[in-house]
């Protein structure tokens, strides 16, 4: 895992190496074992490495073919490069690293060929020297970040946003059109960013940009477009295929020249995952949970790591801890924290730092098999609703964090992406079933926001996270095998019957069981104590802490130039109103620290 910068201009810049080291600089967290550029006329990429296969210095970065012809910086892992390598019959390998794999790859077969066999994470810059051609790749579910700015003059790319800034050509610009769409999902849909001017590459695309800086997106890969809904199946059959494509994605990901672990939580995925891991390590598996005082889930991670003897490591967590890391870990995600765990994960990931390099994690599994069943049946509960109201508004009703209504009484700023993304979403919704449209908006949208928190959480300290439920041909099995009987299920006819005069509310995890298949599964594996509990999520005590988080919000916000004047006190009194107080202020507080560590000062130089 690593961290790679680039500019490409149609003039020659001044100081371009200066640039483009200062801008490696500036993410080193991402890469501290090796560093390196490589400039040709108008181009620089440079690489940041954080060494995790073939850790010899032959394969440090930038990387060049054989022929001399195609130049690369890349993050991430091809966990099935040594398949990709054994189709290459006609190149000299002087490495045994993933990345000189892509290199051949792409040398022999093509650009397409290779990122259509390639199963991993990887953000990849790549360059064609006779051709001048630039390709800036990103994986198919946007695990690894990939930033880019494009004036016409001046293409600048990077691992992260601060990297590009720290380049000296670009001055960071406030994108108030991003405060709607932050408090609505709690991170920035692709392409945009909170920076104007700055974009993400979209997931499952790659920009051809050749040297003139005219660019082209290739989508490559997109959400299956079959789903699965079956009602006459083989049950026991779909259980041991979704047990080997689940072991398959896991093994993969157990592939490391340095000692990995995983996070448990005690949940069932982080369990699952932790006891595959045991199961195909001759090592004890170092594990990793944290809480707090207040709020912990110890008890149900220590059962998982008592049945499989691993290094359990407990992390107890107090307020002030949380509240002095919050604005250095903005200063990394360059973005409003999203989510409140991000902070206690942070914390757990350096400390997993002094064991382990590479830790694998639960992220995707919800949005995999249902596992949000308040909001996955929102199909169901709309059926029984009296409503005039279209499905899609019904839905978004439910999902936005901040309500709309709330959101447009207090900020004064810009709502076209909501009216962006109400427009193409709708058009979406309107061509399949309402249970289709529900999970590929989770596996389009909401699962970004997860991967942009587990990124910035690890990289900070220089560690890799693998996500192996968010395997592509997982995801792909699961929409074309398993029926959605399977995944939503309920516990027999007379629980489907009494749940119509109901609501999700009251019904979910009492009268049905999400993830129905995957907790089946789990019955081979774990406890049914962790298999039977309500699915809780990571728990931070921030309604308890609200009199410090209201302190702060009448600190920062009065001066707030995208919030209304005079709004604080009734956004405070609105916030009490809502189940999540304390994560509602918390999110507007997140805005204004992110602002003005941003911009008030000079990027450009």
């Amino acid at each position: 895992m690593c961290g790679i910068t680039g500019i490409y201009s149609i003039n020659n810049i001044l100081n371009i190496e200066e640039r483009i080291q200062k801008m490696n600089t500036s993410i080193k967290h991402r890469g501290p074992d090796a560093g390196g550029i490589y400039k040709e006329d108008n181009l620089a990429i440079g690489h940041r490495r954080l060494s995790i296969i073939d850790t010899r210095d032959v394969s440090n970065q930038p990387m060049h073919s054989n022929r001399n012809s195609w130049h690369i910086v890349f993050n991430g892992e091809i966990y099935n490069f040594e398949e990709i390598k054994s189709e290459l019959k006609n190149y000299n390998f002087k490495t045994t690293s993933d990345t000189e794999v892509i290199l051949a790859a792409v040398e022999e077969r093509g650009l397409d060929w290779f990122i259509n066999q390639a199963n991993g994470m990887f953000a990849i810059a790549i360059y064609n020297s006779e051709t001048k051609d630039l390709f800036l790749v990103r994986d198919r579910l946007g695990i690894k970040p990939l930033y880019f700015y494009n004036n016409g003059e001046n293409l600048i790319f990077s691992s992260e946003v601060k990297a590009i800034l720290s380049s000296g050509l670009v001055e960071a610009e406030f994108n108030e059109e991003a405060v709607d769409e932050y408090l609505a999902n709690r991170y920035i849909r692709a392409p945009y960013t909170f920076f104007k001017n700055i974009f993400q590459v979209n997931p499952g695309t790659y920009l051809s940009i050749k040297k003139d800086l005219t660019s082209v997106e290739n989508r490559y890969w997109e959400i299956p477009k079959v789903f699965n809904m079956s009602k006459e199946y083989n049950e026991e059959k779909i259980i041991k295929e979704l047990d080997e494509e689940l072991n398959k994605a896991i093994k993969y990901r157990l592939i490391s020249d340095v000692p990995l672990g995983t996070y448990l939580s005690g949940g069932v995925d982080s369990s699952l995952i932790t006891a595959i891991t045991a199961l195909n390590k001759k090592e004890k598996v170092n594990t990793y949970t944290i809480g707090f005082e207040e709020l912990n889930e110890f008890k149900y991670s220590e059962i998982i790591a008592e049945k499989y003897s691993t290094e359990h490591h407990e992390i107890l967590m107090k307020k002030e801890d949380y509240i002095a890391n919050w604005e250095r870990l903005i200063n990394f995600k360059d973005a409003p924290l999203g989510v409140p765990n991000e902070i206690p994960l942070a914390v757990m990931s350096s400390k997993l730092k002094e064991k382990i390099t590479v830790v694998l994690s639960g992220e995707g599994a919800d949005e995999l098999m249902g596992g949000y069943g308040r909001i996955f049946r929102a199909p169901f509960d709309y059926a029984n609703e009296c409503t005039n109201e279209s499905f899609y508004d019904y839905f978004i009703s439910k999902y936005e964090y901040v309500p709309r209504s709330m959101r447009d009484q207090l900020i004064n700023t810009p709502k076209s992406y909501r009216d962006e993304f109400d427009i193409e979403i709708k058009a979406n919704f309107s061509k399949s079933s309402n249970e289709e449209n529900i999970f590929k908006f989770f596996h389009k949208y909401h699962v970004k926001g997860l991967l942009q928190r587990v990124d910035m959480t690890t990289m900070q300290t220089s560690v890799e996270a693998r996500v192996p439920f968010l395997d592509h041909n997982l995801i792909e099995f699961s929409y074309n095998n398993i029926p959605y009987d399977l995944k939503l299920r309920w516990i027999n006819d007379a629980a489907e019957k009494q749940a119509r005069s109901m609501n999700s509310n009251q019904y979910s995890e009492t009268l049905d069981t999400p993830k129905y298949l995957l907790r089946k599964l789990s019955y081979k594996y774990l406890p049914k104590e962790i298999i039977e509990r309500k699915k809780i999520g990571f728990p931070v005590p921030l309604t308890e802490w609200f009199d410090n988080l209201e302190s702060l919000a009448k600190e920062l916000l009065p001066n707030a130039n995208w919030l209304k004047e005079g709004v604080v006190n009734d956004l405070i009194k609105k916030s009490k109103t809502k189940s999540r107080a304390g994560q509602i202020l918390w999110m507007f507080i997140n805005i204004e620290l992110f602002k003005r560590n941003y911009f008030n000062k000079q990027w450009k130089w």
